[in-house]
């Protein structure tokens, strides 16, 4: 019985230790790769924009320009914002040639206070999606005017 454990555990060992043994498995680069990766059609210009500091209840726009690189037309089925505080626009009737370049107008309603950061999904041509962000920092404002300069008049004297 003493034998018949020792073999088993001797076994498991060996197995155990083999089985952290990595190997390497050789690099091959085929053509074949190359073609299944799908060629980018739709490049955006930049990918986010950075509003900085901006007042509460002031609301701001920037416009991402957009390319298409293809060989096809590209439509651009939806520009979804991910709240209601983020209304993009774009001509939803018009593909976009090869070569030429669209517009989405993003505006931000900046209501609340605080740092923000918001995902814009554009789909296009059926299902391809690329996405962009805004982001930046709502301050609060004063809820009132500056106070009067009494000595204001001292310094007329």
């Amino acid at each position: 019985m003493k034998k018949l454990i020792i073999v088993s555990l001797v076994a498991f060992s060996v197995m155990a230790a083999n089985a952290q043994v990595t190997k390497a498995v050789p690099a091959v680069q085929t053509d074949a790769k190359a073609a299944t990766t799908p060629v980018e059609t739709l490049v955006l210009k930049e990918t986010e924009f950075n509003f900085g500091k901006i007042p509460q209840g002031k609301p701001v726009t920037h416009i991402f320009e957009i390319t298409n690189t293809g060989k096809d037309s590209i439509k651009i089925v939806n520009v979804q914002a991910s709240c209601g505080c983020t209304t993009p626009e774009w001509e939803r009737d018009k593909p976009i040639a090869p070569g030429a370049t669209a517009k989405i107008t993003v505006g931000y309603n900046a209501a609340a206070e605080g740092p923000f950061s918001k995902p814009v999904t554009i789909t296009y041509n059926g299902s391809e999606i690329k996405q962009l962000f805004i982001k930046g920092e709502v301050w609060k404002t004063p809820t009132s005017s500056a106070p009067e300069n009494k000595s204001l008049g001292d310094l007329k004297n």
